[in-house]
């Protein structure tokens, strides 16, 4: 995108304050003035070119697809230029994004295009474009939309090629400055650090998007999704952006500032603290330890998890490897990846969950049936097993990376007995052939299950019979113990992981666990909040694994209590009927103690 200006001007705008609502993509506080991309998108033409141009007008097309896989390049080599451990962010995700321009499904499609409907080559990338992006919009999982609007961004390169029209960001000598924008491509962000960008406010983007992962690695405060901010925000207005809370306000009065200065400074300095407990155990007050891990999807997110004190990785999700390619991944391409990421966390261990692809989580490698309900179809285990090899290719990639460091291997959405020994006979399959291939491997990988269904939770017990550990996922577990959507903003409030149900059924898990001497850990969002890991150790819980940046707080809150008093505080929850009544009966125990970890204003 070209600057909306060259910078902003030396007063603020005179319009009356606003406050903006969104989410907050990265943490942290930030006070300063606006710089407003240009929210334009490049124009397209559409025109119809004669049967004797069609190869002219194929060469365009790909000579811009070139150009724009070398601009990509380039920004890749920038950017590794700098050696920081958001550069590893910036460079994993360029890297996609250099596959996608080069994309089968891409390429093929506009060619056609431009052969059979005689288009020209903008015309022909805008219709083949908008029906990926179309398709993936389709989709309520989170993190599919946000890849339409990756592919809008690769778009935006080969159309930049094609026309000739140069989009650029901020200089790095730039004064500092908060960025506003529509959205942003990691491209577009390969120039941009802390010394020239104090926060970044986006239109569109959740907390899984690009935007909010390299905010996140580089240490930049963000909020994202915050609707019509380009329609409240002029360059040059004074922001104060809080990425805590996911809200941004616009040309605050002085008593505003006066308000809010000291609650940035509050933040900073509670982070600093957090920051200085990198090294420090995770343990209670009375010297209980308590295994704290980091869920992770990019292998870079492993740097950065031990930049925050992570003790290992609970759980490497594999889905982003199927999604954005019109064939699935081979075993050596996964291979790669999975150690890549081992040798970073070695010797600490690593959870490598096969794919959970299916229900709502589509992709375009893998030809999936239309079902009416989705999210009870053929999806994770069940898709595994219904297509072995696809299952077996990947947990032969995961036995040969087991001989770089510590695996684990996870499945997910087990739901029977069966779906656990089956997989366990294609993970002895899979060894035998890794071995007949002449690949190293560890002698023991550790085969465990994530419990995410109430069968599994009800029968937990046999569950860990058959396997070497068990991890809890909260976040479907609440989905399908209450029959609510996780993915639906109205029903937000009703899926509460405080629910006595769901706490119940942990429980029990819990107690199967450890009375079959199997570890267990939470890996969903419950274990990333400082109340819930607090209740979760009382209920017998001595392994956690969460996103990195919940690392710190959790530390944090585990150090400030003892075990007797979370134990006192979980027996008293049980008592409780609803999520409302369960989360204010441990609020009230522990606010005391932790409240400035709940909320540091």
């Amino acid at each position: 995108m070209a600057a909306g200006s060259e910078g902003p001007p030396s007063s603020g705008s005179s319009h009356p304050s606003t406050e903006l609502e969104g989410i907050g993509g990265s943490a942290g506080f930030a006070i300063g003035p606006a710089y407003v991309l240009d929210p334009g998108r490049l124009g397209v033409v559409h025109r119809r070119i004669k049967t004797g141009q069609v190869e002219a007008e194929i060469a365009r097309f790909d000579a811009a697809v070139t150009a724009a896989r070398r601009e990509l390049r380039e920004a890749i080599d920038r950017v590794k230029g700098r050696g920081s451990p958001a550069s590893g962010a910036e460079v994993s995700i360029l890297e996609a994004y250099a596959l996608m321009v080069e994309d089968p499904m891409l390429l093929s499609g506009v060619h056609d295009e431009i052969q059979k409907n005689h288009l020209c080559a903008e015309w022909a990338l805008e219709i083949v474009s908008g029906g990926i992006s179309d398709q993936l919009l389709a989709h309520e999982d989170p993190y599919l939309a946000e890849r339409s609007h990756d592919v809008a961004f690769v778009r935006d390169r080969i159309l930049g090629a094609l026309t000739g029209q140069e989009r650029r960001l901020i200089a790095t000598d730039h004064e500092p400055v908060i960025l506003v924008a529509h959205d942003l491509s990691p491209a577009e962000t390969a120039t941009l650090t802390r010394d020239n960008v104090l926060a970044i406010v986006t239109e569109v983007g959740t907390r899984t998007s690009h935007t909010s992962i390299l905010a996140r690695a580089l240490e930049i405060p963000a909020v994202v999704g915050v609707r019509s901010a380009l329609q409240h925000i002029a360059s040059g207005d004074m922001l104060v952006v809080d990425g805590v809370h996911g809200r941004v306000v616009v040309s605050p009065d002085e008593a505003r500032l006066d308000e809010l200065q000291p609650r940035a400074e509050r933040y900073y300095e509670i982070a600093r603290g957090l920051r200085e407990l990198k090294d420090e155990p995770a343990q209670t007050a009375c010297g209980v330890p308590v295994d704290v891990q980091a869920n992770i999807e990019l292998a870079v997110e492993a740097e950065i998890a031990l930049s925050h004190g992570a003790r290992g990785v609970g759980l490497y999700r594999t889905e982003f490897l199927y999604i954005e390619r019109s064939t699935p991944p081979t075993e050596d391409e996964q291979y790669e990846a999975y150690k890549k990421v081992v040798e970073i966390m070695a010797p600490l261990p690593v959870t490598l969950r096969t794919f959970d692809i299916g229900g709502d989580k589509f992709v375009t490698s893998i030809r999936m049936p239309h079902e009416m309900n989705p999210a009870l179809g053929l999806r994770a285990v069940r898709l595994g097993l219904e297509r072995p090899e696809l299952l077996k290719t990947q947990l032969r990639a995961m036995v040969r990376a087991s001989a770089h460091g510590r695996v684990r291997i996870m499945v997910p959405m087990v739901a029977s007995l069966n779906e656990v020994r089956a997989v366990k006979a294609l993970l002895s399959e899979s060894v035998r052939e890794v071995e007949a291939r002449g690949h190293a491997h560890d002698d023991h990988i550790p085969l465990g299950c994530m419990i995410e269904v109430p069968s599994a939770a009800i029968m937990a017990d046999e569950f860990a019979r058959e396997v070497d550990f068990l991890s809890i996922g909260t976040n479907d577990l609440v989905q399908y113990s209450l029959a609510v959507d996780r993915s639906s903003r109205e029903l937000a409030r009703l899926a509460s992981y405080f629910d006595p149900s769901v706490v119940r059924l942990i429980k029990g898990v819990i107690q199967a666990a450890n009375f079959r001497k199997r570890s267990v850990s939470v890996c969903g969002a419950m274990a990333s909040d400082p109340l819930a890991a607090l209740l979760l150790v009382g209920m017998g819980l001595r392994s956690l694994s969460m996103e990195a940046s919940a690392i710190p707080e959790v530390k944090a809150a585990l150090g400030r209590v003892t075990l007797a008093e979370v134990e006192d505080a979980a027996g008293t929850a049980f008592e409780c009927t609803t999520a409302h009544e369960l989360e204010q009966s441990i609020a009230e125990r522990f606010a005391p103690l932790i409240g400035d970890l709940l909320d540091p204003n």
